[in-house]
């Protein structure tokens, strides 16, 4: 497959010409280009640029609010709600982790709440940052759009309901830990069907509650969850701190990412912060833990860090540009020239 390596400035630059012709404001555009380039980055495809065309067929039709305005209030001491507007999903949320950034050393706990929400690509990032910015320890939820059933039925209800949690681990980045509930993320399976591969069997089954290779069909079928009813009970949990503290929609009544069919998806994030001091006594102690603990770890032989090939793979684009597929990169040049 033809590829070619663009900058980081550059996939930035090209995603924002994309999005502002596709109807985004100047500031959802930036911040979306940059969240979506840096996955790229960190060779997150699935949650890179790969997702402009969706964004601007939505974008055009409406499902997503170009001039959305998110809106922060203050329900509690410690706590922010930021409310999307429909709009992309990534301004809202760069807007809580601001207030939740200055609100920590004095609260020394916060949490965030985003409503009226869209997909928020690779959460891992903004636990990152902030995590960075505030030596906290940060987690977040999101919900998405029904793709996981329940445990013992075959009707998708739930998303894949990623969590992500980020803690400073001295002399070095944070320590970052972004999943999914199901077995891959259902991005994965998108950009298989766009490149038209086959996936593992194991991954997801078809309409009919079959096990499928088939990438396609998995999308009109349901992902598995990992560890299967515990997982299933891992998914209502997340649904429960996303579409239910935010009083969001849940999977089963958000429309889906990947089309420009329905309203807005409407669906939610969680994110809680933590001061190093907060809990355990003083920052000086928790810092030491932590890098007891993550040593041990490393000093088992074949073992790494949660994250480290994402920050190896981050370091090598840095050096030699981010590889994008070319036909990928026609399609968005199109969207960019209008």
């Amino acid at each position: 497959m033809a590829t070619e390596r663009l900058t980081l400035d550059a996939a930035e630059s090209l995603g924002i010409t994309a999005l502002r012709r596709a109807g985004a404001s100047p500031d959802a555009a930036s911040h979306t280009a940059h969240m979506l380039a840096l996955a790229d980055l960190d060779g997150i495809a699935s949650h890179g640029l790969s997702r402009l065309p969706a964004y601007a067929a939505q974008l055009r039709s409406g499902k997503i609010k170009g001039s959305a305005a998110p809106a922060v209030s203050r329900p509690a001491a410690g706590t922010v709600a930021v409310d999307a507007d429909d709009g992309l999903a990534y301004p809202a949320i760069a807007l809580g982790l601001s207030w939740m950034a200055s609100l920590l050393p004095a609260q020394g706990v916060v949490a965030c709440g985003v409503r009226n929400s869209h997909h928020a690509g690779a959460m891992g990032l903004f636990v990152e940052d902030l995590a960075r910015e505030t030596a906290g320890f940060v987690i977040a939820f999101t919900n998405s759009p029904a793709a996981i059933p329940p445990a013992g039925s075959g009707t998708p209800l739930f998303g894949t309901n990623p969590i992500a949690f980020a803690c400073p681990v001295p002399g070095r980045d944070p320590l970052v830990i972004d999943l999914s509930l199901s077995v891959v993320a259902r991005g994965r399976i998108m950009v298989a069907a766009q490149k038209g591969e086959a996936i593992p069997e194991g991954w997801a089954v078809d309409a009919s509650g079959a096990p499928t290779t088939d990438a396609a069909a998995a999308l009109g079928g349901a992902m598995l969850p990992i560890g299967g009813a515990k997982g299933a009970a891992l998914v209502l949990m997340v649904e429960l701190l996303t579409a239910g503290l935010t009083a969001s929609n849940a999977g089963f009544e958000a429309s889906s990412f990947l089309d420009d069919k329905g309203g807005p998806p409407r669906i939610g994030q969680s994110f809680i912060a933590i001061a190093p001091g907060a809990v355990g006594g003083n920052a000086q102690a928790v810092t030491a833990r932590v890098a007891a603990i993550t040593a041990r770890v490393l000093e088992e032989p074949g073992t790494r860090l949660p994250g480290d090939r994402r920050l190896a793979t981050r370091a090598a684009n840095r050096a030699n540009g981010i590889p994008y597929p070319a036909a990928l990169l026609a399609t968005l040049r199109e969207l960019a020239a209008g």
